[in-house]
């Protein structure tokens, strides 16, 4: 649903209850704004499959939230959408690691599209003889420069070797962005804005 479809159905659902709970309002009422209603949304309808224009002010526009493997923290607190829920959204498309996605695509409708890198897309082992190894589940180690204690006492590591670790990226956990760290050891690590 677009959001002005949530929008009148919902008013239709407040106006239809009027009438029904008090026996003295007359159902008509309850009809006559239902029915500007839905011509109102009709209208609506009309103008966003005519107008490009009309489309982009009516239903919005879908946000890039990682571009080319890259997370946009402006397009992130534009959109009000936190690392956790870009991460919850990436598990709910079958991305379980953050550094396999190439774009995510926030669309109109709050679903999120994945496009995962050339790399990483999705092609059958059993296709190529393949046993694939156990991954396991990625932990995050940094969000949003705070470092996740627990997560690095569940993995069997300290700060010192977080510390190591972001170093290769030239930078302090602090200064991250995002740290995450899969089951086959991999780091992804991305760097605050402004933190350079």
């Amino acid at each position: 649903m677009q959001p002005f479809e949530l929008v009148i159905a919902i008013m239709i659902a407040d106006l239809a209850s009027v009438p029904m709970s008090d026996t003295g309002i007359p159902i008509t009422n309850g009809i006559i704004p239902i029915l500007a209603l839905l011509f109102i949304q009709l209208i609506i309808a009309i103008i966003n499959l005519k107008s490009i224009w009309g489309r982009k002010i009516i239903c919005g526009m879908p946000s890039i939230l990682i571009y080319r493997g890259r997370i946009d923290e402006k397009i992130m607190k534009k959109e009000k959408f936190t690392i956790n829920e870009l991460q919850e959204r990436l598990r709910q498309n079958n991305v379980f690691n953050i550094g396999d996605v190439e774009y995510a695509i926030l669309e109109t409708s709050g679903q999120l599209t994945v496009i995962q890198k050339p790399e990483k897309r999705n092609t059958i082992p059993e296709d190529f003889g393949i046993t694939p190894e156990y991954e396991g589940i990625p932990y995050d180690l940094v969000i949003d420069g705070k470092v996740m204690h627990e997560n690095l006492k569940a993995i069997g590591r300290d700060y010192n070797w977080l510390i190591k670790q972001t170093e290769k990226f030239k930078m302090k956990p602090e200064e991250a962005l995002v740290v995450t760290y899969d089951g086959k050891g991999q780091i992804f690590c991305q760097e605050k804005e402004g933190k350079k």
